[in-house]
C-alpha cells in the first residue's frame, strides 16, 4: 500500500540558526543568490511552512526587484538602495536566508539619519510580466524633470518654488535665485549671474558644505 502524502504545516515564526535570527510573515529578508557575484536578493516573507516533523522549512516570498533587474533597467533617478515590490512569488528554502532587512517607504527613507547596509526603500510596485509600474506617475523636479533620487542633494528656490538637484560635495557650487532659502551648511557668495531654466536674476552662488533635504516626497 502506498504511503499517505505527508502534509505540511504553517509556522508563525522560525529561527534561522546560521544567522540566529527569527523570521515571521511580513518580515523582509536577504536571500542568497545562486550566482555568488550578484548581491543578495530582497524579498518579503508571506508564509512559513514545514513538514509534519517541523523540518524542511521553506518560505513563501514575494520578491523585490532592483532597478537593473526590471525590464526598463536602472535609470538616473533610481536610488542605490531602491527596490520595486513585484508580483513575483516563490518558495525557497529557509536556509537560503542570509539576514533580515528593512524596506522603508520613500518618505521614511529620506528621513533616516543614517542609511545602513540593510536599509532599502520602495516607491513603486512592479509587474514582472509587463514591466508596468504602479503608480505610473510621480512628481518630477529640476530642469531635468526627473523623479527625486534620494542619493542626490537638492535645494529649493523660493523665487520659482522649484527643487533643483545637485550632486554636490564640499566646495561644489550651483546657482540660485535671489529669494532662495538658506539652510544650515549653505553660504552665500557675491556676484550676480543668470540660471538656465529660471528667469529670475540671481545674486550669487551657494557653496555646498553639507546638506540633505529630508522632507521631500509624499509617499
Amino acid at each position: 500500500m502506498a504511503k499517505a502524502k505527508t502534509g505540511r504545516r504553517t509556522l508563525d515564526s522560525y529561527t534561522v540558526k546560521h544567522i540566529s535570527k527569527t523570521i515571521r510573515p511580513g518580515d523582509c529578508v536577504l536571500m542568497r543568490p545562486s550566482d555568488s557575484s550578484k548581491p543578495s536578493y530582497v524579498a518579503r516573507v508571506e508564509k512559513i511552512e514545514a513538514d509534519s516533523r517541523g523540518a524542511n522549512v521553506r518560505v513563501h516570498v514575494k520578491w523585490y526587484y532592483r532597478p537593473e533587474e526590471s525590464i526598463g533597467g536602472r535609470r538616473q533617478f533610481h536610488g542605490s538602495k531602491e527596490v520595486f515590490l513585484s508580483d513575483h512569488f516563490d518558495f525557497q528554502s529557509a536556509d537560503t536566508i542570509e539576514g533580515k532587512c528593512t524596506v522603508h517607504s520613500f518618505k521614511s527613507y529620506t528621513k533616516l539619519d543614517a542609511v545602513g547596509n540593510d536599509d532599502f526603500f520602495c516607491r513603486f510596485e512592479y509587474n514582472s510580466s509587463t514591466g508596468a509600474f504602479n503608480p505610473d506617475r510621480v512628481a518630477v523636479y529640476c530642469k531635468c524633470e526627473m523623479p527625486y533620487n534620494p542619493d542626490d542633494l537638492m535645494v529649493q528656490c523660493e523665487g520659482c518654488s522649484d527643487w533643483w538637484i545637485q550632486n554636490a560635495v564640499a566646495g561644489d557650487t550651483f546657482d540660485v535665485c535671489e529669494d532662495v532659502s538658506l539652510c544650515t551648511g549653505l553660504q552665500m557668495n557675491t556676484g550676480a549671474v543668470m540660471r538656465s531654466g529660471c528667469e529670475k536674476e540671481l545674486i550669487g552662488k551657494l557653496v555646498m558644505s553639507f546638506w540633505f533635504k529630508d522632507n521631500l516626497g509624499s509617499s
